[in-house]
């Protein structure tokens, strides 16, 4: 019975997409299809099989060991703030353990961006992903990317992506980036809770990312937007430079005497078909400077998210003692909680750590149940373990509203701030439908 509850589940956390989507009639319904059977497909890979969490593993840690280097930037800079895992001095400094990798990660992909690598490893990534999930190269790339270096991060890195794309695209990434985890942490999670659920739920999420994001804003992308921008090309297509008659003539001359050059020559030759790029450690100072600005305007956005949440819980403190924003999202979690295959009592505990993770964070609730996580039913473990996997929060809406105002136009950050209650959701929807797909396995 509970085995039947579970799949209705799964099919219930899908139907919310549909009854909350912004476009119902642009939902492509065989790419959720396609991108649902290869989440049961995963599902099943990693929960049967070791090895298979094993290369899930040594992804992620390759790219904490990336954001390990930069707490050396960050200790010569601000010494005893973080340690060199980025977890002691306790409690962690926030700014220092999560906002200033910043300072490394951006001007590092920038670079890789500079020589032509990143957007390489966009296109084929992007696009082996695209034709399996039937969704743009870029999102499913992206799906991928932040899940282990984070969603400010990877939404650092994208910005010329992020510049180019239409304000429906950046709702899009918005709703997904309240999805992710950083690979940094990954190594703590797996120290309070059981590991191998922490690694299956990465990939789920990354494709449920994809399929809550578009059921939810469904945005239509031709072939000729469907494409991979570099650091060359304008910040938005007005900022594209009409050519005059001769000087397209004289371009067009120059492309061809350079096609007709030999391979070797061309290498120390300017492509006249490419942007001009700025000299590289101008294009570096301002990558650093970018990523400084960055951090400052994710962590007001932050501060003044967590303070809200905290003065309404006042305010419902002053009706109730008892009543909180925690309190009330338990009660609404109830259902949610029970549809994934658990009985009352059980339920009802797993509502009440749903509640408290969306109001604090992951870490709060994995320190509550570190102590006896082991003892609970296989089940429970699997779904419990695999839901609070993820940043979806109300501080993450601050951390991902700060950082798109400081990279895209104003017109962009309307859209995005249009759809707060969306992006929540879409948090919500896909940490559940992660939880419920891989209870599936594990009874």
């Amino acid at each position: 019975m509970y085995l039947a509850i579970n799949i209705l589940g799964l099919l219930v956390f899908l139907a919310l997409g549909w009854v909350f989507s912004h476009n119902r009639k642009g939902i492509d319904f065989k790419s959720v299809g396609c991108m649902l059977a290869l989440n049961l497909v995963i599902a099943w890979f990693l929960t049967s099989f070791e090895w298979g969490r094993m290369a899930v593993k040594a992804a992620a840690d390759g790219f904490a060991a990336i954001v390990n280097i930069s707490y050396k930037g960050v200790n010569f800079a601000f010494a005893n703030w973080v340690g060199a895992d980025g977890t002691n001095p306790a409690p962690v400094n926030f700014i220092a353990s999560a906002l200033l990798p910043i300072l490394l990660i951006v001007p590092l992909f920038d670079i890789l961006t500079y020589i032509g690598f990143l957007p390489w490893v966009i296109k084929w990534i992007g696009r082996g992903l695209s034709f399996v999930t039937r969704r743009p190269k870029f999102e499913t790339f992206y799906a991928v990317e932040m899940m282990f270096l984070g969603n400010t991060e990877a939404l650092a890195v994208s910005k010329v992506q992020l510049q180019r794309m239409k304000a429906g695209r950046n709702v899009t990434l918005a709703m997904m980036s309240m999805s992710c985890v950083t690979a940094a942490i990954i190594g703590s999670y797996i120290q309070m809770v059981p590991g191998e659920f922490v690694i299956t739920a990465i990939p789920l999420n990354c494709i449920n990312a994809l399929i809550v994001s578009h059921m939810l804003y469904p945005v239509e992308v031709s072939k000729d937007e469907d494409v991979i921008y570099g650091l060359g090309d304008p910040a938005a297509e007005d900022d594209v430079v009409e050519l005059t008659a001769d000087e397209q003539a004289a371009k067009d001359k120059a492309i061809e005497e350079y096609k007709a050059l030999p391979w070797y020559k061309k290498l120390l030759k300017h492509d006249p078909s490419k942007p001009v790029k700025e000299p590289f450690f101008s294009f570096l100072g301002d990558s650093i400077l970018g990523s400084g600005k960055l951090i400052l305007i994710i962590t007001a956005n932050v501060v003044a998210f967590v303070a809200l949440a905290a003065l309404i819980d006042a305010g419902l403190g002053m009706i109730w003692d008892k009543l909180s924003l925690e309190s009330i999202l338990g009660v609404v979690m109830y259902v949610p909680a029970w549809l994934m295959g658990l009985d009352p009592g059980t339920a009802w505990h797993f509502s009440q750590l749903m509640g408290l993770k969306l109001v604090t964070n992951e870490f709060v609730v994995m320190g509550q149940i570190t102590s006896e996580v082991a003892t609970y039913a296989a089940h429970y473990k699997a779904v419990l373990t695999v839901f609070i996997t993820s940043f979806a929060n109300f501080s993450t809406l601050g951390m991902v509203i700060g950082c798109f105002k400081g990279i895209v136009s104003k017109e962009k950050n309307d859209a995005i701030s249009k759809q707060v209650g969306r992006m929540l959701l879409s948090g919500i929807l896909v940490s559940l439908l992660s939880a419920a797909t891989v209870g599936l396995f594990v009874w």
